[in-house]
């Protein structure tokens, strides 16, 4: 996709001209979609988009990417305990024999439990 070298010049040029970080970014994600990159999308997944849905997806992933952006603005947290299992390990107990298992079953064959049949 070049239209991302595109983007990053853009959004560059923007942040040169003094303008806020908050608009920089909508402006980044919002040259970052266009329909090209749209289309590039949906040959890729197969799928054939009209000149309207190319439009309606453009402005949705132009939205997409400015939820991202917004993640970047979340603080990391710190972690003070190191993560542990709190699972109880396994004990390996006696199981049933294969007459147990099958004697509630509605039906058998052979020694092995009897299903509906799937097409």
């Amino acid at each position: 996709m070049s239209d991302t070298s595109e983007s990053t010049g853009d959004a560059g040029a923007a942040e040169d001209g003094g303008e806020g970080d908050s608009a920089a970014a909508v402006d980044s994600a919002a040259v970052a979609v266009d329909a090209d990159a749209v289309r590039h999308v949906a040959d890729l997944a197969r799928v054939r988009l009209d000149d309207d849905e190319v439009d309606a997806f453009t402005d949705q992933f132009a939205e997409i990417l400015e939820y991202f952006e917004a993640l970047d603005e979340v603080p990391e947290t710190e972690r003070d305990e190191e993560l542990v299992n709190v699972m109880r390990p396994d004990e390996v107990r006696d199981g049933l024999s294969q007459e147990e298992a099958l004697s509630n079953a509605a039906e058998t064959e052979d020694g092995f439990f009897v299903g509906p049949k799937v097409s």
